[in-house]
């Protein structure tokens, strides 16, 4: 029987590539091994990013297969989309679990790895050693392993606490409202699926955790220790990142024209913008952003999304941006549509900042290739990791915040970044 170690994502396009990562790095270490990837499935998803590049990775040399799990009927749409997502990994456990036992008759699987907690109740039978996967940072992870201990020292929901500081082992004070976003609301699902992490991995193995020592000592030592998990055992934490996406695997129409124009700048002279996937702005802000990059008459790369509320994937720069703004920053400053190659662009000599949403991949790959960082989080957990980022690891200096409510003039949103701001730090 062949051997094999069993991969199993958290739906989606980032999480499919990070694990693919991790099956590269496995092959590195055990080149006899192969790699089943299970390929969740999310009803209503008409994106094919997920399935080229599946289909880019299979036709490589690698010994890594997919095996797609059976499809889910749509489940009533809701604007919490963590939640769904959630109750989507919950209904693909039993899939799962049958995939294991359906090739568990033709292979010896040395390994399960995954990035969910609902399937652990459902191998007891087919012992299988468990590993679970963590693809952010160690410091997110000591907080959901003392998530129990911070409950029961307060009735209230952490969005409730605004700036009372939170002690966790490991990591720096931080404010209750720069918690994970899930994590805001206890009478939320999505807290209750955290709520049970650190049960969940005392039945683990251990914990593969993307990152690596020298950048997160206080957290992994403070894991490692068991000092974030209270009452229970802590299971083994290996570091073996950082795993960071192969710019080989990277495409996209704006690869040629970003990248040729960085080939004309000078060394370490462009400040890059970028803001994840997910990462929209308001029409207001979009303006200040655009301001504050031309009075710095700094050298710049920023990738715009359509602004939030729009109903077109596509943004119309002209009528999103200020009037002449393209026109008077043409040759010190480009401006790319929904996405750029990233990782290529990091790694490239002209890129000397990065203003960053501090999406944990999003950083890996700077540090990684010594990009100097301004910090500017937007959701989930980057305002922990931007916390980590500045105060403890001091790779980063963080967006001022405070300035967007001095800055508002009358009719406008409140909590804008201002234009001085933004000049100010990509200087």
């Amino acid at each position: 029987m062949k051997e094999t170690i069993v991969l199993h994502p958290v739906p989606g396009f980032h999480h499919m590539v990070s694990v693919v990562e991790l099956g590269k790095l496995i092959l590195q270490h055990h080149p006899h091994f192969s790699i089943t990837i299970l390929v969740p499935t999310m009803p209503l998803d008409t994106s094919t990013t997920t399935s080229s590049y599946i289909n880019h990775i299979s036709k490589t040399n690698l010994p890594i297969t997919f095996f797609s799990l059976p499809s889910i009927p749509p489940l009533q749409e809701t604007q919490d989309q963590v939640a769904m997502i959630l109750e989507y990994m919950r209904l693909n456990a039993s899939y799962v679990v049958d995939a294991l036992q359906t090739m568990c008759l033709s292979s010896s699987i040395l390994a399960l790895i995954t990035s969910s907690v609902y399937i652990y109740d459902g191998l007891d039978n087919l012992h299988i050693p468990t590993y679970y996967y963590f693809t952010s940072c160690a410091s997110t992870l000591a907080i959901l392993l003392h998530l129990p201990t911070l409950h029961n020292q307060t009735t209230k929901c952490f969005k409730d606490l605004n700036d009372t500081l939170l002690h966790v082992p490991g990591i720096p004070p931080i404010k209750a409202s720069y918690m994970p976003q899930p994590l805001l609301d206890r009478d939320g699902p999505a807290y209750h699926y955290f709520f049970n992490y650190a049960y969940c991995m005392s039945k683990s193995k251990g914990v593969i955790v993307n990152t690596f020592d020298i950048l997160e000592p206080q957290a992994i030592n403070a894991i490692a220790s068991g000092a974030c998990i209270s009452n229970g055992a802590t299971p083994p934490i290996y570091s073996i990142g950082p795993l960071i996406t192969d710019a080989k695997d990277q495409s996209g129409n704006s690869t040629s024209e970003a990248l040729a124009w960085l080939d004309a700048q000078p060394s370490r002279s462009v400040v890059f913008l970028c803001f994840g996937s997910k990462g929209t702005f308001s029409e207001a802000q979009h303006e200040k952003i655009a301001h504050g990059l031309e009075r710095s008459n700094q050298r710049f790369l920023w990738v715009v999304k359509s602004p939030k509320g729009s109903t077109s994937d596509q943004p119309q720069l002209e009528m999103l941006l200020p009037e002449g703004f393209l026109e008077r920053t043409k040759g010190r400053g480009l401006v790319v549509k929904c996405w750029a190659p990233q990782n290529a662009i990091l790694r490239h000599e002209s890129v000397g900042g990065f203003v960053t949403h501090c999406g944990w991949n999003s950083l890996l790959e700077a540090v990684s290739y010594g990009v100097p960082i301004v910090a500017w989080p937007l959701y989930a957990e980057q305002h922990l990791n931007a916390v980590v980022l500045v105060e403890e690891m001091k790779l980063a200096i963080p967006i001022d915040t405070s300035t967007s409510m001095v800055s508002c003039k009358e009719g406008e949103e409140e909590g804008l970044v201002s234009a001085e701001e933004v000049e100010k730090k990509v200087r």
